[in-house]
C-alpha cells in the first residue's frame, strides 16, 4: 500500500500480477504426437505424397510446420516458479501452475523464481547517530511476491534488491549510536531485536516497489572502524573497570556493615568511634584492594 501511494503521487503506473492463460501441456503433447504420426501413417509413397506438389505439402511439409508450431509453445513450470506472459509487449498474466504448460508460440514467457533468496551484504562503513565511523553488515532473506512488479516496475529486480539493502542498512545504522555508555538509549550493539525489526520494516518498505517481500533481516557484523577501534576499546575497558569497582565497593560496604553489627551484637569487642573507623578502613582496604592483603600482628595498643 505504501509503494502504491508513492507511485500514484509520482504518476507511476504500478503493475499488478494477474493469472496467466497458460494451457495444460499434456493435452497439447498428445496433439504433437498425432502430428508426428501423420507422415508415418501416410508414408513417403502414400496416396497424398504421390499426387504431386500438393500431396507433398499435405503429406510432409504441413505436418512438419505444425510440429514446429506446437512444439514452440511448450514450457515447464517448477514448484515456486512463475512464467510472466507478454504478447507484443502487453502483459497477459503470470502462470504459476506447476508442470508442463503450453501457450501460443508468439506469447513470450519469462520465468521468475518465487523461492526464498538469501543475501549476505558487504561490510558498509557508516557513521552512527553520534558520528562514530562503524562497519556494519546484514543478512537478508527475500522472495518475489508480485512477478509483474518485479518484471515491469524495475529494470533489474535482483540489482534493485542489492542496492536497496545497502541503502536500508545505512539508514537504520545511522539512527542509533553504536553503544550507549549511560544505558538509556537504543543502541546497535545492545538492542539487536529492535534494530533487526527496524531493518526488516525499512527493507520491506523500500522493496515493495519491486513486488518483493523480506522475510528475515538481521545484523551479522558490527564493529568500530579501524581508525577509532583502539580508542573506543580503551573507553569500553575503562567503563568496565569503573562498573566493576563500583560493584566491589558496594559489596565491601555491606560486608563491613555486617561485620561491625555482628561484633557489636555478640559483644566480641567494645570499640569506640576511633577503633571503629580504623577497622572500617582496614576492612575496606582488604576487600577493595587488587593485591592480596598481608596481615600485621599488633602486639600493643592502637593508642
Amino acid at each position: 500500500m505504501v509503494a502504491e501511494d508513492r507511485g500514484e503521487k509520482r504518476g507511476i503506473n504500478i503493475s499488478r500480477e494477474t493469472e496467466g492463460r497458460g494451457h495444460n501441456g499434456y493435452g497439447m503433447l498428445l496433439v504433437l504426437l498425432a502430428i508426428v504420426a501423420i507422415p508415418a501413417v501416410l508414408g513417403p509413397s502414400g496416396m497424398l505424397a504421390g499426387s504431386g506438389p500438393l500431396g507433398f505439402v499435405f503429406g510432409l511439409a504441413l505436418p512438419f510446420v505444425l510440429f514446429l508450431f506446437v512444439a514452440a509453445g511448450f514450457y515447464m513450470i517448477q514448484p515456486n516458479q512463475a512464467a510472466v506472459l507478454t504478447l507484443f509487449g502487453e502483459y497477459r498474466g503470470s502462470d504459476r501452475t506447476e508442470g508442463l504448460r503450453w501457450v501460443w508460440p508468439w506469447i513470450v514467457r519469462k520465468k521468475i523464481s518465487a523461492r526464498a533468496h538469501n543475501i549476505h551484504s558487504e561490510r558498509v562503513k557508516i557513521n552512527d547517530l553520534r558520528g562514530n565511523p562503524i562497519e556494519i553488515a546484514c543478512n537478508v532473506v527475500w522472495r518475489v511476491a508480485d512477478t509483474a512488479q518485479a518484471s515491469f516496475d524495475v529494470d533489474d529486480y535482483k540489482e534493485f534488491v542489492n542496492i536497496q539493502i545497502e541503502a536500508g542498512l545505512r539508514t537504520v545504522g545511522s539512527r542509533h549510536p553504536y553503544d550507549d555508555f549511560e544505558g538509556e538509549e537504543v543502541t546497535l550493539r545492545g538492542s539487536a531485536d529492535v534494530v533487526n525489526r527496524e531493518l526488516l520494516e525499512e527493507l520491506n518498505e523500500r522493496l515493495a516497489a519491486a513486488g518483493i517481500v523480506v522475510d528475515e533481516a538481521g545484523l551479522t557484523h558490527l564493529a568500530y572502524a579501524s581508525e577509532i577501534a583502539s580508542a573506543m576499546l580503551k573507553r569500553q575497558q575503562a567503563d568496565a573497570i569503573i562498573a566493576a569497582r563500583a560493584k566491589i565497593v558496594l559489596g565491601a560496604v555491606g560486608m563491613v556493615e555486617d561485620a561491625l553489627l555482628k561484633l557489636s551484637s555478640d559483644n566480641i569487642v567494645d570499640m569506640d568511634d576511633e577503633r571503629r573507623a580504623a577497622m572500617v578502613s582496614n576492612l575496606m582496604v582488604v576487600l577493595c584492594g587488587d593485591r592480596e592483603a598481608h596481615p600485621v600482628i599488633n602486639a600493643g595498643s592502637i593508642y
